[in-house]
């Protein structure tokens, strides 16, 4: 008698589709079909990360803190103080997805990079940044970091709504799910280049 097939794995997510140039990005697979009443709790169910964060923020930080000096002096972030802080905004950022709405799938408690997680972020290490770099870029990010503070107030204001939506219809409308998304893709490069963890000026720009 000849032993069962084993069932095939289940297929991963569909790629997300590619949102421009910039080095720094955020992609998220939209998952369709949705838990009806998940997006009532998962501010909850959140909470365990947004304890651990706390200290995982502390660290970078320090991280960040170091990497001023050494930048200034060497021209070159540390790669080991990039990839945790770079972990740091992995993490943050699928906190962000899980409880926006934007996936049903709960967030590992990791840094590493999850090619199966819907929500990936990409920010690649620069072999070389200008010194001067550390000392402006605070300044240089604040247009567009206050505008990306205003957006993420509109994608939070589009999640709570789209409790609702989901709560009846199970499925978050691709205009919900763009005015979620872009905001925190927004909020990603102004971080990122607010710790010159990329030279280039994030773009003004809305992608669909």
């Amino acid at each position: 008698m000849e032993a069962a097939t084993p069932a095939p794995p289940p297929p991963p997510p569909p790629p997300p589709a590619a949102s421009g140039g910039y080095p720094v990005d955020l992609e998220v697979a939209n998952q369709g079909t949705y838990n009806r009443f998940l997006p009532l709790i998962k501010w909850l169910l959140a909470f365990p990360h947004y304890i651990v964060l706390i200290f995982v923020l502390i660290g970078a930080a320090v991280a960040i803190l170091i990497s001023f000096f050494a930048t200034i002096i060497t021209g070159r972030w540390p790669r080991g103080l990039f990839d945790f802080v770079a972990g740091t905004f992995r993490w943050i950022y699928r906190v962000y997805g899980y409880v926006y709405l934007l996936t049903d799938r709960y967030p590992p408690f990791s840094l590493a990079e999850d090619p199966g997680y819907p929500v990936r972020i990409e920010i690649p290490y620069p072999e070389y940044v200008d010194r001067w770099r550390p000392l402006v870029h605070w300044l240089l990010i604040l247009p567009y970091a206050l505008l990306a503070a205003l957006l993420m107030q509109v994608a939070g204001l589009v999640a709570f709504i789209g409790i609702f939506v989901i709560l009846f219809t199970e499925k978050l409308p691709e205009g919900f799910f763009n005015l979620i998304t872009n905001p925190l893709r927004w909020a990603l490069r102004a971080s990122a280049y607010h710790a010159w963890m990329v030279t280039s000026y994030p773009p003004f720009e809305w992608q669909e």
